[in-house]
C-alpha cells in the first residue's frame, strides 16, 4: 500500500538517520585521517578499506602500516572504539524497528477485532475486487457499517488504500472461522461477491449455517448455478450480465429514468430509496400516527407479503412485518428507523 510504505520509509529515516550518519562520518574521517597517517601515500581505497576493517572488527592484515606510528595506532583505537560503539547501536535500532512494526501490526489487528466485536446489524462483504468496491461505497455513502474480507493480498491493499478506516479480514471468506471474527453472528447481511460461483455458493452455505437470519446477497456468472445458490439458502441472486443486458435496455427504452436513477446515485444528497422493516414490537396504528412528516425522506408504498401499496393514504394502518419503501437520506432512514422502534 502506497500510505504504508511512504509511512514505513518515514519512520525507516527518523530511527536509522542517526546512526548511518555517525557510520558515513566515521569512515569519512578516518579514511582522511588514514591518509594523513600515510604520508599521502595511500590510496583512497586502502584508506576506506582500513576503516572497514577497523570497525567491522575483521582483523586482515593492515594496508596502512601503524607500527612506526604510536599517534596512529591511537586514532586507529578511536576510530575502532568509535565504529563498533555505533555498529552495535545500529543493530540494536534494527531490531527495535523490526519488533516494533510486527508489535504495531500485532496491535492493529487487534484494535481492529475489537471494533469488529462491537458491531451489530453491519455487513459483511466477502470479495473487495471491482464489484465489492462499488458495494462498499454505497455502503459507505449510505453510512453503514460493514466489514470487508478477501484472501488477496493485492485486493486488500487496493481496499485498504481507498477505504482506510474500514476493518478488512486478509482471509479466506467462507472459513467459518473467518466469518465468525467478521461478526456474522450479529451481521444484518452478507454479500458474497467474490468473482467464483463455487467460492459464493460456499460463502452462502457457511454463513446461512452461522447465522440463519441474516439476508445473504450473492453473484453469480453461470446460469446453472442459480438454483444451486437458491438451494443454500441466498436471499438474492444477482447476475452481471443479465442486469447488465436489463440496464441497456433500460438506457433506450426508458432514457430519463436511468438518468434519474444515475443521478441519485451520483449526487453528494447521498439520496437512495431504502427500505425499512417494521419490527415485531411495533403497536399497528395509521400512517399519520406511525411515522412523521419530514423533508428528509419521501414515502413510496409499503408491501405486506406479496401485496403492494404505493402512495399510502394517511389512515393506511402500519403493522409489523411489513416493508416501507422511501426515498430517503441517510438521517432520514434512521428517522424512519426510530419512529418505527418506538
Amino acid at each position: 500500500m502506497k500510505v504504508d510504505s511512504e509511512s514505513l520509509v518515514a519512520r525507516a529515516w527518523v530511527a536509522f538517520r542517526v546512526p548511518l550518519t555517525v557510520l558515513l562520518a566515521v569512515h569519512v574521517v578516518g579514511a582522511l585521517g588514514f591518509w594523513i597517517i600515510s604520508d599521502g601515500k595511500a590510496s583512497a581505497i586502502d584508506c576506506v578499506y582500513m576503516v572497514f576493517i577497523t570497525v567491522a572488527s575483521i582483523g586482515y592484515g593492515e594496508i596502512v602500516d601503524l607500527s612506526n606510528s604510536p599517534g596512529g595506532r591511537v586514532f586507529n583505537m578511536g576510530i575502532a572504539f568509535v565504529g563498533i560503539s555505533n555498529l552495535v547501536y545500529l543493530t540494536s535500532k534494527m531490531a527495535a524497528f523490526i519488533l516494533e512494526g510486527r508489535f504495531d501490526e500485532v496491535l492493529r489487528r487487534r484494535k481492529m477485532q475489537e471494533e469488529i466485536d462491537r458491531m451489530t446489524g453491519h455487513y459483511i462483504v466477502c470479495g473487495v475486487g471491482r464489484v465489492g468496491s462499488n458495494v462498499a461505497h454505497e455502503l459507505l455513502t449510505t453510512e453503514r457499517k460493514f466489514v470487508a474480507i478477501d484472501e488477496s493480498v493485492e485486493a486488500i491493499a487496493l481496499f485498504h488504500e481507498r477505504y482506510p478506516a474500514i476493518p478488512t479480514l486478509h482471509e479466506d471468506s467462507s472459513d467459518d472461522e473467518v466469518l465468525v471474527r467478521a461478526g456474522i453472528k450479529h451481521a444484518a447481511g452478507v454479500f458474497a461477491i467474490t468473482g467464483d460461483d463455487g467460492r459464493n455458493l460456499l460463502i452462502t452455505l457457511a454463513a446461512k449455517h452461522l447465522n440463519p437470519n441474516a439476508r445473504l446477497v450473492a453473484r453469480c456468472h453461470e446460469v446453472r448455478n442459480i438454483e444451486k445458490l437458491k438451494r443454500v439458502g441466498a436471499d438474492a441472486i444477482v447476475s452481471p450480465d443479465f442486469t447488465g443486458g436489463m440496464r441497456i435496455a433500460s438506457s433506450m427504452l426508458r432514457p430519463a429514468v436511468v438518468s434519474f436513477l444515475d443521478e441519485m446515485l451520483r449526487s453528494d444528497d447521498k439520496l437512495r430509496v431504502e427500505e425499512i422493516r417494521v419490527p415485531e414490537g411495533f403497536r399497528p396504528r395509521p400512517l399519520s400516527e406511525a411515522l412523521p412528516q419530514s423533508r428528509d425522506f419521501v414515502l413510496l408504498a409499503l408491501r405486506d407479503g406479496e401485496a403492494w401499496e404505493f402512495n399510502p393514504p394517511a389512515d393506511y394502518v402500519v403493522r409489523p412485518g411489513q416493508a416501507i419503501v422511501a426515498m430517503a437520506h441517510p438521517e432520514g432512514r434512521r428517522m424512519l428507523e426510530r419512529a418505527l422502534a418506538s
